[in-house]
């Protein structure tokens, strides 16, 4: 599994990098990626989707963090 923290990055940041990381993987792999609740929660997920990679979970880590599972 791959994984990606992107909690120190701000928007369009956050998305780029996802889709950096993504890029680099094989179709079927999956992501693990850790960012912080707000913009970067709410436009990662609705990207991700737009771009047809696969948005599997997003779960609450507390001290507003979120991680998503993102499957190419």
């Amino acid at each position: 599994m791959n994984f990606l923290d992107i909690t120190r990055e701000t928007c369009p940041m956050t998305f780029v990098k996802v889709k950096l990381a993504l890029a680099k993987m094989e179709s079927g792999q999956e992501l693990e990626v850790i960012l912080k609740a707000g913009e970067p929660l709410e436009n990662v997920p609705r990207s991700c989707e737009e771009q047809g990679y696969q948005v599997l979970s997003i779960d609450d880590c507390g001290d507003h963090k979120h991680r998503i599972m993102i499957k190419k």
